[in-house]
């Protein structure tokens, strides 16, 4: 039996919420959360989901307009990849600081300062990684039926995936490459079935890095030379589970030229694996960094909490700096990077609740959590060790809020700034700097 499909209904927008959906009534008074959709104007939403409280679903017409929508750029697949390439970067940023306030109101914190929202002006091409799916559509050539593979992206809110040959959020080399890998499995009669995902990733200079996912632990489609022949610095066929998410490596089955990249972060060079952890937008970064770094003190310990490769504390950190890490993959990266630039750093893979000892009250303390925040027990240890500076830089305000209403029975909020690292997305990026409150 087929599952019912869920209704259209006509409704009016009200305001943008903190997922980046804009908020609607349905007649029943539930609340419905929707995309590509702006305040006041009025919509026919394809539900996708609804509970007994509440709706989701995605603006299927336009049937009234806000003066403030424009065109976007990827009109298939705009919604799957960046929702907010409806509106112009001036009412972004506007929204973006607005999410902002409304994450710091709910715990009862006004920021002392107007908030600014920074961008560098780029608004699309500025992606450096991006992960497709595949699809397989049943196509008539000289009326024989035939699977035309394609790259697709997931539709958002469902499980169905749209089609695409371009996207306005790369760069042309990165989608050059695609075609050029997707041509090649269609020439070999590769079916969508067979493959998981294809991950490419660029650097500043925009040479290209491959890994091609797929769920049979053979290859019998792809030889070495044949993996040679695309335009990228290398490239690898990976297996990956069937029955594990995405993009999870199981066993490398082919590796071909240059696996790893190299960009520079405020003049210091880092390496990084295609599949790890990196900036999308160095540009917007670097400037972050700037600004995080007028905040540490000359000749101060620095300890890096969640931190990566190490972009931050090898770039902004002194000359004493510990870097607390728990992907190992990335803790491998950070350490051939403190090698080669033959800095003072103590690389650990721990937890960051897990290494709470280097936490002391002598040293900054620089945080970059993910969506989650900070774990208790980090909190805990600030507020027990009371180091005189927190540089807290968060993707999720909300998360971000909740932490710094816990620590400020100890800190006062110094400083804020956001930053537009993805454009075109309701993702914003903020930094607070904590100093301990005069004794």
């Amino acid at each position: 039996m087929s599952k019912k499909s869920l209704p259209e209904v006509v409704i009016t927008l009200e305001k943008i919420v903190g997922g980046g959906q804009a908020l609607g009534t349905l007649e029943d008074g539930r609340k419905v959360f929707v995309w590509g959709g702006l305040p006041d104007e009025q919509v026919r939403v394809q539900l996708t989901k609804k509970k007994a409280s509440y709706a989701e679903g995605f603006v299927k017409e336009v049937l009234k307009a806000s003066p403030e929508r424009i065109e976007p750029r990827d009109a298939e697949s705009y919604l799957s990849t960046s929702p907010w390439q409806i509106m112009p970067m001036t009412t972004e940023r506007r929204y973006k600081a607005a999410l902002i306030e409304e994450a710091f109101e709910l715990h009862d914190i006004v920021l002392p300062n107007p908030i600014e929202v920074y961008t560098d002006g780029h608004e699309y091409h500025y992606r450096n990684k991006v992960e497709f799916s595949w699809y397989s559509n049943t196509v008539n050539e000289n009326s024989t039926d035939t699977d035309k593979l394609d790259l697709a992206f997931f539709r958002r809110g469902s499980k169905g995936k749209v089609p695409l040959e371009d996207s306005a959020l790369l760069p042309e080399e990165m989608v050059r490459l695609a075609h050029e890998i997707r041509d090649f499995l269609q020439a070999k009669g590769v079916q969508a079935r067979s493959l998981k995902t294809l991950l490419i990733r660029c650097n500043a200079q925009h040479e290209c890095v491959w890994q091609l996912y797929i769920k049979d632990d053979e290859l019998p489609f792809m030889n070495e030379q044949e993996a040679m022949q695309f335009s990228a610095l290398g490239g690898e066929v990976i297996y990956s589970n069937p029955k594990s998410p995405a993009s999870v490596i199981t066993r490398r089955i082919l590796a071909v030229g240059e696996t790893t990249l190299t960009d520079t972060i405020l003049g210091v060079p880092f390496r990084y694996a295609t599949e790890g952890f990196f900036q999308v937008n160095l540009p917007v970064y670097e400037q972050a960094l700037r600004d995080m770094a007028g905040w540490v003190e000359e000749g101060k310990p620095v300890v890096d909490l969640y931190s990566g490769v190490g972009s931050i504390g090898l770039t902004i950190g002194g000359d004493d700096v510990t870097l607390v890490e728990i992907n190992e993959h990335a803790v491998r990266e950070m350490q051939r990077n403190v090698e080669l630039l033959g800095k003072k750093a103590t690389p650990v893979l721990a937890a960051s609740e897990q290494a709470l000892e280097y936490i002391t009250s002598g040293k900054t303390i620089i945080v970059d959590p993910p969506r989650a925040g900070l774990h208790e027990a980090v909190i805990e240890r600030l507020l027990e060790e009371k180091p005189p500076r927190i540089i807290y830089l968060s993707c999720n305000p909300v998360t971000q809020a909740r932490d710094v209403a816990l620590l400020t029975t100890a800190y006062g909020i110094k400083h804020h700034k956001g930053y537009n690292f993805f454009p075109h997305t309701p993702h914003i990026e903020h930094l607070v700097v904590l100093d301990l409150y005069d004794k």
